[in-house]
C-alpha cells in the first residue's frame, strides 16, 4: 500500500498551503483547529481521497475523528479499503 499519510501531506502541502512549508503538518496536527482547512476545504478533500483512494465517503463518516488529521485520515482510508476488499 502506499504511503497515505505522505500523499495526503504533499496533496495538502500544495492545495491549501500553496506551496509553503508543510512542517507545521505533524501526522496528529489538527487541520481545522490551526486553520489549514475550512469547511469547503473538508469536501475538496474528500473528493481527493475519493479519487485516489477509490473510496466513497459517506455523509456519516465526515467527522474530524475520520479526517482532521493525518493520522486519522490513514486509520480511515485503511478500514475503508479493508472493508472493500472483505466484500469482494
Amino acid at each position: 500500500m502506499t504511503d497515505i499519510k505522505s500523499n495526503v501531506r504533499a496533496y495538502i502541502s500544495e492545495n491549501f498551503l500553496m506551496g509553503l512549508k508543510d512542517s507545521v503538518i505533524n501526522d496528529d496536527t489538527s487541520f481545522l483547529d490551526i486553520g489549514i482547512i475550512d469547511s469547503t476545504g473538508v469536501i475538496e478533500l474528500i473528493t481527493y481521497l475519493e479519487e485516489s483512494y477509490g473510496i466513497t465517503v459517506e455523509d456519516v463518516e465526515m467527522t474530524p475523528e475520520n479526517l482532521d488529521s493525518l493520522s486519522a485520515i490513514e486509520s480511515y482510508i485503511s478500514r475503508k479499503t479493508m472493508a472493500r476488499a472483505a466484500a469482494v
